[in-house]
């Protein structure tokens, strides 16, 4: 690993991942209770969040992001490359409207996009502009990605409490990481406050391997 790579890094010492983030939710949150938010489980394999990549990839990285924020826009195509080059990478999404009102109508809006099983349209058609984004705008997007925007509005009342649940979750999530803007990863059992290039996703990727092999 580079030595400037490594300084953005945070790696944690001797234990899994599952046991950090247990720890991280003893300090912050507590450890009984229904709110616990820091399992591996909801950071990892969260069952409301939808995947990209191998779902049953060996190694799963985790983004936090905007729709509004340029490095996450910019970044996006190069961690789909990395992903679809890797081929045992899962991908998850997570929206972390931290950009203003507009982030969260974004957000909002793409998510209530997955109970039409294209979370994957949403995201991909409001990650591809330069533009900024208003509401007709992001409309304008959703419809061209093939959305049905009657359904979407539908699905925007009648799924309302479980959208806000999964984002107060990840913004739970976010905050527990000190995690201080987008993107922000995680990736294995380390954690990427910032965009990487091409070269250096590789780098963790393959470093998450060998730190998972050697708990085998």
């Amino acid at each position: 690993m580079t030595p400037s790579l490594s300084k953005s890094l945070s790696k944690v010492p001797e234990i899994t991942l599952g046991f950090w983030i247990i720890k991280i939710a003893a300090t912050t949150l507590g450890e009984t209770g229904g709110d616990n938010v820091l399992t591996e489980a909801l950071v990892l394999r969260d069952p409301e969040i939808p995947v990209a990549g191998n779902p049953d990839g060996d190694i799963t990285i985790v983004e936090y992001f905007d729709y509004q924020c340029p490095y996450c826009r910019k970044i996006e195509p190069e961690l789909r490359q990395v992903v679809q080059d890797d081929g045992k990478v899962r991908l998850v999404w997570k929206d972390w409207p931290i950009l203003g009102p507009i982030s969260v109508v974004a957000s909002r809006m793409a998510l209530a996009s997955k109970y039409q099983d294209k979370y994957d349209k949403a995201h991909d058609a409001m990650m591809g502009v330069n533009s900024k984004l208003t509401e007709s705008r992001i409309r304008e997007l959703l419809s061209g990605a093939g959305i049905d925007m009657d359904q979407l509005d539908r699905d925007l009342a009648s799924h309302a409490k479980d959208i806000e649940t999964i984002l107060a979750r990840n913004n739970d999530q976010a905050e527990a990481f000190s995690f201080k803007g987008t993107p922000s990863f995680i990736v294995g059992k380390f954690r990427v406050p910032g965009a990487l290039t091409m070269a250096e996703f590789g780098e963790v990727i393959a470093d998450a391997r060998k730190a998972a092999a050697a708990k085998k």
